[in-house]
């Protein structure tokens, strides 16, 4: 792992952590989304992270409220609940990613899925939201217009995205390649 993203872990739990972060200090009007981008190469590493920073949040600040959301699981649970998981499955199996994509695109549409998902984060009770897997929910679900789809759900509460690729705070490359559309209404969570 680069030393660069070692240094740059670190400083998550800190920044978590800290008052100004979870009220929102010097936002302004903005919404509370944070992107930590990092190469795609050390999702592994980046997955052992985020199951310690969950475990290290409750011993450093036993009062914060807070879940962790991957999306990809998210995603899963929700075809298992409208019993369309083992269907897609085997539609991948006979014809491809292409037919299973577009097969989905209505079930899994963001406008869909953003509701569901403040379901899940409970913006209203929690003070914290980490969203993972959105690397491994590609290309079923583009995390640009997800988060469009977030925005009027969460409010002012931060929303912490781990996100394989480049952010520059004009757009996301997933992977570091596929560039969406413009995306700017995030912060970096660290530089």
């Amino acid at each position: 792992m680069s030393e660069s993203l070692e240094n740059r872990l670190a400083q998550v739990l800190p920044k978590l952590l800290s008052e100004d972060f979870l009220s929102g200090k010097g936002l302004g009007n903005e919404i509370g989304f944070f992107i930590f981008d990092y190469p795609p190469e050390e999702e592994l590493r980046v997955r052992e992270f985020i199951q310690n920073l969950t475990q290290q949040i409750p011993l450093k600040k036993p009062s914060l409220k807070f879940c962790h959301i991957n999306l990809f699981d998210f995603v899963l649970d929700y075809l298992r609940d409208r019993n369309l998981l083992e269907k897609s499955i085997q539609m991948q199996k006979d014809k491809g990613d292409e037919a299973l994509k577009k097969a989905l695109s209505g079930p899994l549409h963001e406008s869909k899925l953003g509701p569901l998902f403040a379901e899940k984060a409970k913006p209203e009770e929690n003070d914290l939201v980490l969203l993972s897997g959105i690397g491994s929910a590609f290309p079923l679900l583009r995390s640009h217009t997800l988060l469009n789809n977030l925005q009027p759900v969460m409010g002012k509460k931060p929303l912490v995205i781990f996100y394989p690729g480049k952010y520059d705070q004009q757009s996301l490359r997933l992977f570091g390649k596929l560039k969406s559309a413009n995306y700017y209404r995030a912060f970096k969570l660290i530089a």
